[in-house]
C-alpha cells in the first residue's frame, strides 16, 4: 500500500533530488520564478537552453521539486528548455488554498497555457504525469496551435468506479507510513496536507457524477499533436483500461508499457523514462512544422 500512498500525490521525493539538495547542485541549475496568471501567482522553475520546450505538469498535490527532480537535473539542457510549474493551490503557488471546483482541470489547463505565453513562449511541449497529465489532455485539445508534442503517464479521461475505490482507500493519510507523509507535510504542514488530501479525493470523485464518469473524454478526438502514453503495467492507482482508452481515442498516439513500471515511473526509472522521452521529443512529426 506503500506504492498506493507514493504515487498519485507526487509524494515519492526521488533520492536524485534529495542529493541534489544536500550538495545544492540541483537549483544550481535552475531559475525560479513567480508570475502573475488569472489572478494568483503561478511558482515555476526553468532550466536548459535548448530550442525545444516542455512544460511539465505535476500531479495531485505536486510540484516541480516533488515530482520532476530527475528531469530536470538530467534531461538535456543544449536540446530543450523545460519549464515545470505548481499549479494554484500546490508547492509554492500559494495563497491561494487549493480547491476543485467541478472545472479544476480546465482551470489548470488554461494556467498552463497562460504562464507559458506569459513567460514568453510561442510553442511547446508537455509532459504531464498523473493529474498534470489530463491537465495536458486538456490543453492540448484546447490549443492545437500551441502545442508541439504530449507525453503522458498516469492519466485517466473519466473515473470509474473502480478508480474511486482506490482513491477512498488512501483517503486517511494517517494510515500512511511517515515515510510516505513526511515530504508533503514538510512541504504543507500536517493539516493543510490533511486537509487538501481529502479534498482531492472529493474532487476526483465528483466526476463520477457525469455521464460515463466523463472528465474529458470528449476532447481526445480533438487532439493534433503527436502523443506518447506511456504506462506502467504495476501502477497501483490507473488501472490498463484507461491509458488503451486514451491511445484508441486520441489519433496517430502511440502506447509504451514499461513492464515493471509503477505510478512514478518516471522517478522509479528516470533514466529510461528521460531516454524514451527525449527520443520521442526530437522525432519528426508530421503534426510538427519546428
Amino acid at each position: 500500500m506503500a506504492t498506493v500512498f507514493s504515487s498519485r500525490a507526487g509524494l515519492c521525493m526521488s533520492s536524485v533530488f534529495r542529493r541534489a539538495v544536500k550538495h545544492k547542485r540541483f537549483y544550481g541549475m535552475c531559475v525560479s520564478g513567480k508570475m502573475s496568471v488569472n489572478g494568483v501567482n503561478l511558482h515555476y522553475q526553468r532550466t536548459g537552453e535548448g530550442n525545444h520546450t516542455v512544460l511539465l505538469l505535476p500531479g495531485a498535490l505536486g510540484s516541480a521539486q516533488t515530482d520532476f527532480a530527475p528531469q530536470l537535473e538530467k534531461v538535456d539542457k543544449q536540446c530543450f528548455t523545460l519549464v515545470a510549474f505548481d499549479p494554484r493551490g500546490y508547492g509554492c503557488s500559494r495563497p491561494p488554498d487549493r480547491d476543485f471546483p467541478p472545472d479544476f482541470f480546465h482551470r489548470d489547463a488554461k494556467d498552463a497555457v497562460d504562464l507559458m505565453q506569459a513567460l514568453g513562449f510561442r510553442r511547446f511541449s508537455l509532459l504531464g504525469w498523473s493529474d498534470g497529465g489530463i491537465t495536458a489532455l486538456i490543453a492540448a485539445a484546447s490549443n492545437p496551435a500551441l502545442v508541439q508534442k504530449m507525453v503522458i503517464w498516469g492519466s485517466n479521461a473519466y473515473v470509474s468506479q473502480e478508480d474511486v475505490k482506490i482513491y477512498q482507500s488512501i483517503r486517511d493519510v494517517s494510515l500512511w507510513s511517515e515515510r510516505m507523509r513526511r515530504p508533503m507535510e514538510e512541504m504543507y504542514g500536517a493539516q493543510y496536507f490533511r486537509e487538501t488530501w481529502e479534498r482531492w479525493v472529493d474532487g476526483i470523485s465528483q466526476f463520477t457524477h457525469n455521464p460515463q464518469g466523463n472528465i474529458c473524454r470528449e476532447m481526445l478526438p480533438l487532439i493534433s499533436c503527436d502523443t506518447l502514453i506511456i504506462h506502467g503495467a504495476k501502477d497501483p492507482m490507473v488501472p490498463s483500461f484507461h491509458p488503451e482508452y486514451l491511445q484508441q481515442n486520441i489519433r496517430g498516439s502511440r502506447l509504451h508499457v514499461m513492464p515493471e513500471g509503477k505510478h512514478n515511473l518516471h522517478l522509479r526509472y528516470s533514466s529510461e523514462f528521460n531516454t524514451l522521452v527525449q527520443e520521442f521529443l526530437t522525432q519528426p512529426s508530421p503534426h510538427s512544422t519546428l
